[in-house]
């Protein structure tokens, strides 16, 4: 115990440290904006998300770490609170623990808008009061809201009641505030770009399998829309993923209903369709496979090509007279 309370007490002097140096040579980005952290403790997940008239977003404002906490540095923002704060909270620092170090530590904390969660819950928010206004935030059960630069003062209140409201998964309720804040008004400027990263309570000691979802749009008339696509796209891919792991199990059932389940999803995409049909090759149904190759295969021939090459490197359970028969019978031609 004593060791843990050593290696805390080195952390917040070194990083407060860091943090002075940070911030005696800039005063930051001009990163105003709005944004949600928030966690779900059953679910075991926290996250993320924001939106902003500023290029790229995401590169500044959303940090998180699987098992440690949730950080949103904005206004004109000091990127360093970020990694500095999860650094500070991995160390043993509660989140208010972490932004009293990195506030005190800063020249500029009156023009910095923050907020963190760590991994037990619990909340830390700063809104500086040289934040240009309208600029202000909302802490409730699991989450804080926040926002600066807004055209009124209903944004933050706005994305309270939507986070509280929405139905679905951790990632559902994030956007559902990030929506809430631009139909209440929004940023004064407009709107540009927006972020989300999720990832797990519990760290697997693997960062790329503790990241649920992370995902930008750095430059778009309307981000949050665009943002809310992706996911939905993300969402398919994972039930494509979904249906290999099945297959790799032999639950070929389950292959088809995560396979299904994303074609449904993006029924225009040709790649879950032709990994779909492959699979179903791989099952020795061939038969049902034709349709799907003959309606990839009319919008694109790549696909035909691509089908042969799959034998070789052992993607594709099938001999050459059956890939032929497939190309034939699918009205497609391989150009090698």
């Amino acid at each position: 115990m004593k060791r843990i309370s050593a290696i805390a007490v080195l952390l917040f002097i070194t990083f407060s440290l860091n943090a002075q140096m940070v911030t005696e040579k800039h005063q930051g980005m001009p990163v105003s904006t709005f944004s949600i952290v928030a966690i779900d403790t059953v679910a075991g997940e926290m996250g993320v998300a924001v939106q902003s008239h500023w290029f790229a977003v995401g590169s500044s404002v959303p940090w998180a770490r699987a098992g440690v906490g949730v950080v949103a540095t904005q206004s004109l923002v000091d990127v360093s609170y970020g990694p500095l704060g999860l650094d500070l909270m991995q160390g043993g620092k509660t989140a208010q623990q972490t932004l009293d170090a990195l506030t005190t530590a800063d020249k500029h904390p009156d023009i910095r808008q923050v907020a963190m969660i760590d991994v037990h819950g619990n909340i830390a928010t700063h809104t500086g009061e040289n934040c240009i206004p309208n600029a202000g935030d909302i802490q409730g059960a699991n989450y804080s809201v926040q926002a600066n630069l807004m055209i009124n003062d209903k944004v933050w209140p706005a994305m309270s009641k939507a986070f509280e409201s929405t139905q679905g998964d951790l990632t559902a309720k994030l956007l559902g505030a990030l929506q809430a804040a631009q139909d209440a008004g929004g940023d004064i400027r407009g709107r540009q770009s927006a972020a989300i990263l999720v990832v797990k309570t519990e760290s697997s000691g693997i960062p790329w399998a503790d990241r649920l979802v992370d995902l930008r749009v750095e430059d778009d008339p309307h981000p949050v829309q665009e943002l809310k696509r992706l996911v939905k796209l993300h969402r398919a891919y994972v039930h494509m993923n979904n249906g290999d792991l099945a297959l790799e199990h032999n639950d070929k059932e389950a292959a088809l209903r995560e396979y299904g389940a994303a074609e449904q999803m993006f029924p225009e995409n040709l790649e879950m369709k032709f990994w779909h049909a492959v699979a179903l090759v791989n099952m020795d149904q061939v038969e049902k496979s034709i349709p799907i190759f003959r309606e990839i295969f009319a919008q694109d021939s790549n696909w035909a090509t691509l089908l042969p090459r799959l034998i070789p490197v052992g993607q594709l359970n099938a001999d050459q007279k059956t890939v032929d028969r497939i190309l034939k019978e699918a009205g497609g031609s391989a150009k090698d």
